[in-house]
């Protein structure tokens, strides 16, 4: 009997399958915490110009995750995996963002519910989309909203939700004999900044920062935009310091499981929306004192979001194959979390798939960007099915899918002013290219493309082959020849329907966006 199988015998012997004979002292709780755009910018992660302290203490008696990634960097497909265990391209138009979420799917919370647990979530949960109705009533993807506690936050751009607050409202609620499962949806650090903020609020220096990306200019607007960012992380984490302050008070740390991500990567210019190691690299850490050996180990498995669901749901004693939700292609972490190993763990987890579709209403006809990829602890292997489209939005409308801000600007005022286009190409340009190799363990930043380098063939070639191998087998219809499908997928909200066609015959202006500058459309046609 193989490791993996006794630990699922020990699990199934503590918790059992039958939910409703198990005690509430034998189910742990789950504290699942989802930053809004943060790249593993973590202190843990050796980053001296962000202090996060709640986050460092889930790696110091936890378990700290070097090599966690979502599949789809971008809001609503992100948070869709999480909630079902399968990759965006296995969701119809959850693979989508401002999509509606297909009512056959269920999701880990809604399966919880039915099996004994109280679900809720303060901040944001999945979205923007539109989670569709049953019998009448508006579907509970996560659970009840805890919003009405308010705060003021430390800067400008922060949302006033007092998300730790409305946590120990939700626990105050409960039942003594009863399990659990909080999703805390901080809404940092996403956009918009106030700029100045982390030196104002936190005296932080632009000097702080050991490097900035090479992608970006460096200078003194870029770097205050990044400890704008970085304040923003430290704001969110301080409400996960005083949520786990309220479980020690209450004595119930002990036997709660607490998880802690982020949808995807940063809202800079090359990071959040494309495939890139800045875009769906995200820090994680999980701690669970009653349940897990060795704290303080640090993983270099390639987990993925898709492997939450199964995760949650054995360790709340339910089999997946039985919950009613589809298959997942995801491996419960149990895995990990019940060793003693650093390092690598399993050494079947050593690839896992990403991809995008259609995101924000950036081209012609509703037209997505789309890309799969593959990435190891090594090499990330990517295919861009159409290199004629605006990976990053079409120039006339503004680049919609790069988030209006300094840094933005600063890359558009370089290309405009014709002092330097290099910045523009990295982030908005056309790719030259459908393939794209990177050496990531050298290369994080992706700068250098080896799929043309005759010495990296082999391990290209591997890599794709997997990786096509992997998507036929999960039915991805991008490789099975209908991938316009995607493009056919509505939007939840009548703006987004045919947006490009609309915005061009004047029905809506930059502004009316809300989340890019007016400045950032471009008054002359590029090719």
């Amino acid at each position: 009997m193989n490791i993996k199988i006794i630990y699922i015998v020990v699990l199934f012997g503590l918790f059992g399958c039958n939910n409703s004979s198990s005690k509430k002292e034998d189910r742990p709780n789950i504290l699942f915490c989802i930053l809004d755009d943060a790249s593993p910018h973590m202190s843990a992660y050796g980053y001296d110009w962000i202090e996060t302290p709640a986050f460092d203490r889930l790696a110091e008696d936890g378990v700290l995750f070097k090599n966690a990634y979502t599949p789809n960097a971008k809001c609503a497909p992100s948070r869709s995996i999480v909630l079902t265990g399968r990759n965006s391209w296995q969701l119809e138009e959850a693979a989508n963002h401002v999509n509606n979420f297909p009512e056959k799917f269920r999701t880990f919370p809604e399966v919880l519910r039915k099996n004994g647990y109280v679900t809720a979530k303060t901040g944001k949960g999945w979205g923007p989309g539109d989670p569709g109705t049953i019998d009448g009533e508006q579907r509970l993807l996560i659970g009840t909203s805890y919003n009405e506690i308010k705060t003021t936050p430390w800067a400008n751009g922060m949302s006033t939700e007092d998300y730790a607050g409305n946590f120990e409202r939700f626990l105050s609620d409960l039942n003594e004999d009863e399990p659990w499962f909080f999703w805390y949806g901080a809404r940092e650090p996403h956009r918009r900044y106030e700029y100045g903020s982390g030196q104002k609020v936190a005296g932080k220096k632009i000097t702080d920062i050991d490097s900035v990306p090479s992608f970006w200019p460096d200078n003194e607007i870029v770097r205050n935009d990044m400890l704008d960012y970085a304040l923003e992380i430290e704001y969110a984490d301080s409400h996960m310091e005083r949520m786990i302050a309220t479980l020690e008070k209450r004595g119930l740390l002990d036997n709660t499981i607490i998880v802690f991500t982020s949808d995807h990567g940063m809202p800079f210019p090359r990071c959040k929306a494309q495939e890139y190691e800045y875009s769906n690299h995200v820090p994680l850490a999980i701690m669970w004192p009653k349940g897990l050996k060795n704290p303080g180990r640090v993983i270099d498995d390639m987990v993925s979001f898709i492997d939450f669901a199964p995760t949650f749901l054995e360790l709340a004693g339910i089999e997946f194959d039985k919950s009613g939700m589809h298959s997942s292609p995801g491996i419960s972490l149990t895995d990990i979390l019940f060793s003693d190993k650093n390092g690598q763990v399993n050494p079947d987890r050593d690839m896992v798939l990403i991809g995008k579709e259609r995101h924000d209403y950036s081209r012609p006809d509703n037209q997505g960007y789309p890309i799969r990829g593959i990435v190891s602890d090594e090499y990330l292997y990517l295919y861009n099915y159409d290199i004629s489209l605006w990976p990053a939005g079409n120039p006339e409308i503004g680049y919609l899918d790069i988030d209006g801000s300094p840094t933005k600007s600063e890359i558009l005022r370089l290309f405009r002013s014709g002092k330097d286009d290099s910045y523009w190409q990295w982030s908005m340009g056309k790719r030259k290219v459908n393939e794209e190799f990177y050496k990531i363990d050298t290369d994080k930043e992706c700068m250098q493309n080896l799929a043309n380098v005759p010495e990296f063939n082999h391990e290209m070639s591997d890599m794709k082959r997997r990786m096509y191998t992997m998507l036929k087998d999960q039915e991805d219809p991008r490789v099975l020849g209908n991938g316009d499908i995607f493009n056919s997928y509505g939007y939840s909200n009548e703006e987004g329907w045919n947006y490009y066609e609309r915005f061009m015959a004047g029905e809506f202006t930059i502004e009316d966006t809300e989340w890019v500058n007016a400045t950032d459309k471009e008054e002359k046609k590029l090719d």
